[in-house]
């Protein structure tokens, strides 16, 4: 360990020691003991967001940025060491991401009709204040991407994180107001409790102020949300598969594919979780797998015992949930060299490691006997979630007819998962994705209401 990792190190270990203590994370900005009282506050700021210039709340976005690079290391850090899930080196990736690519006030936009009967326009305005519900998959890096586009809106934010993440999204949320006072803003433009629960997160839905609610994580959390009597933002699980077809170029298809499951060790919702192959190509890729790319093959037994430890009794194990492939496979008693970063196993589509989102790097194959089958099994696979699906093919026909029949928010073709959060790949970076509730990648202009104001034979000067 290097000098300067020592130093990040013993930083992430007195961060995670002060907030054992309940006094030092009262202290820390935007955290409150209550969630009334969190509310207000987000409501007191948002009154002073609200009249803030665009230029000015981009000079707070842009100190946020800033702030997000600073400490990089140490969120990622900290949300390894207080999960056990993921991968250090992945997520500070995926804070320079949400600090480089994550929309800012650029997204909001103004139409404009003129014409003989005046001028029309329509405007994006703010929500108020905004109820989040965020993941332990992802959580400062979903605080901190959510809070810039809320921001960017004129909205603040009060946040019910998952517990088992609260220091490192406490820790996100203390950056954000430090970046706002910095720059002239108000503090508490995002807010949270000390110790979120599912009662804090039932008072945050059912408060009069918040009028929409964005969710980030399993089924029920968005059935909650879309059950609140409020507007909901959901997003949800996916199983997105990854198909390859004869035409593909299997090699790089085998290294795109391992590369986008293995990324934070599977814990993306978009990363590929199981691959659906024709007949003719399934054995070369493989080979690739193996032979290149850190897969192991999982025996018959192995895979037998894998399910009954990642799936304990039917469910999934959350201990094994963002483990590397060495860690999972040392768990049934199988040593590996540190080389190996994925478990494959060829397998019909109802094996349980294969039908189950599982968020850790095992990647089933399932044999195809033409596309249209691999299509078919594909979509039965993705469960009707519509969230992402990968393809690897050279034929537009069939990434056409692949794209219509899965219909998901999110599909990438010739490439890792990944480049659809615009990590080598083109677009904006996020971490709600809304497939369920039909919005999509969102972004700053998600989080905004669109207002007609309308000026009746006027202001037409042609």
């Amino acid at each position: 360990m290097s000098v300067n990792e020592q130093m990040i190190q013993d930083i992430v270990q007195e961060v995670m020691a002060k907030m054992q203590i309940a006094s030092d994370v009262s202290g820390t900005h935007g955290v409150f003991a209550d969630m009334n009282e969190a509310i207000e506050a987000a409501k007191k700021s948002q009154k002073i967001v609200a009249r803030m210039s665009l230029d000015h709340r981009e000079k707070v976005i842009s100190n946020i940025r800033k702030k997000i690079k600073e400490n990089a290391e140490i969120l990622a850090r900290m949300g390894v060491q207080e999960t056990g899930m993921g991968n250090v080196g992945h997520k500070i990736l995926k804070h320079i991401l949400v600090a480089e690519k994550t929309p800012g006030t650029e997204d909001i936009t103004t139409t404009a009709w003129s014409g003989d009967r005046g001028l029309t326009l329509i405007e994006m305005g703010p929500f108020g204040v905004i109820g989040a519900i965020t993941p332990c998959t992802n959580p400062s890096e979903t605080v901190l991407c959510n809070t810039i586009g809320m921001f960017a809106a004129g909205n603040t934010v009060v946040f019910n994180p998952h517990p088992a993440a609260i220091k490192t999204s406490i820790y996100a949320i203390n950056l954000l107001n430090e970046a706002s006072l910095e720059a002239g803003g108000p503090d508490n433009i995002a807010c949270t409790v000390e110790h979120p629960t599912l009662e804090t997160s039932n008072i945050m839905m059912k408060h009069k102020a918040i009028q929409l609610i964005a969710a980030t994580g399993g089924p029920g959390v968005v059935t909650a949300v879309l059950s609140s009597g409020r507007r909901g933002i959901g997003a949800g699980a996916g199983n997105p598969p990854a198909v390859v077809d004869e035409t593909a170029d299997i090699r790089k298809a085998a290294e795109d594919i391992v590369n986008g499951c293995t990324f934070d060790n599977n814990l993306p919702c978009i990363a590929e979780k199981e691959i659906v192959a024709v007949d003719s190509v399934v054995d070369e890729l493989m080979h690739y797998m193996i032979s290149e790319q850190g897969c192991y093959l999982a025996s018959k037994e192995e895979q037998d015992a894998l399910v009954s430890v990642v799936l304990k009794d039917g469910k999934l194990n959350r201990k094994c949930v963002g483990r590397d492939a060495k860690t999972l496979l040392g768990m049934i008693g199988v040593t590996v060299p540190d080389n190996i970063r994925c478990i494959t196993f060829e397998g019909p589509k109802e094996h349980p490691l294969i039908t189950t989102e599982l968020m850790m790097p095992i990647l089933g194959v399932v044999r195809a006997k033409d596309f249209d089958d691999a299509v078919e099994q594909a979509v039965w696979l993705e469960h009707g979630n519509r969230h992402s699906a990968h393809i690897h093919s050279k034929n537009i026909d069939n990434i056409t007819k692949y794209a219509k029949a899965i219909d998901t928010a999110i599909l990438v073709k010739n490439g890792p998962s990944y480049a659809a959060l615009g990590f080598g790949g083109e677009g904006f970076c996020t971490f709600t994705i809304a497939s369920r509730t039909g919005e999509g990648l969102t972004s700053a202009s998600t989080f905004t209401k669109k207002r007609r104001c309308v000026m009746t034979d006027s202001l037409c000067i042609r």
